[in-house]
C-alpha cells in the first residue's frame, strides 16, 4: 500500500516537473516572438487611409459612396419622402448601371479568353491530325 502511494506521488511529481518545463518553454517562445516582431500600430496606416479615400472617390457618380454621406443625404430629405424616394430610385439606377458596366466588361474578357482557348485547341488538334 505504501509502495503504491509513493509510486503515485512520484508520478505526480514527474508530471508536474514536465508541465513546468513545457510552460517555461512556452513562455520563452512567446517572449521571443513578441520581442523580435516589429509591430508599429498606427504608423503604417497613414497611407492606407488616403488610398481607401482615393479608391472610393475614383468613381464620378452622384450617389453617396460612404455610410456618412448616405446618412447626410437622408437627413437632408427626411421631411420630403417623395424627394427621398426619387433620389433612392436615381441612386439605385446609377448603381445598377455601374454594376452592369463591370459585368459586361468581365463577360467580354471571359468570352475573349474562351475564344482564344478554343482557337488554340483547334490548332493543337489540327497539328495532331496532320501528323
Amino acid at each position: 500500500m505504501i509502495n503504491l502511494i509513493s509510486k503515485t506521488i512520484g508520478q505526480i511529481n514527474s508530471l508536474l516537473k514536465g508541465l513546468q518545463v513545457k510552460s517555461f518553454l512556452a513562455v520563452v517562445l512567446v517572449g521571443f516572438l513578441v520581442l523580435t516582431t516589429n509591430v508599429a500600430y498606427g504608423h503604417d496606416d497613414q497611407g492606407l487611409k488616403e488610398r481607401v479615400k482615393e479608391q472610393v472617390e475614383q468613381n464620378d457618380s452622384q450617389r453617396p459612396k460612404t455610410v456618412g454621406q448616405w446618412f447626410k443625404d437622408a437627413r437632408e430629405t427626411e421631411d420630403s419622402p417623395g424627394e427621398r424616394l426619387q433620389k433612392i430610385g436615381q441612386q439605385s439606377g446609377e448603381a445598377f448601371k455601374e454594376f452592369g458596366g463591370g459585368y459586361v466588361e468581365g463577360a467580354k474578357e471571359t468570352a475573349s479568353d474562351v475564344g482564344d482557348s478554343a482557337a488554340q485547341a483547334g490548332k493543337n488538334i489540327s497539328n495532331q491530325v496532320g501528323r
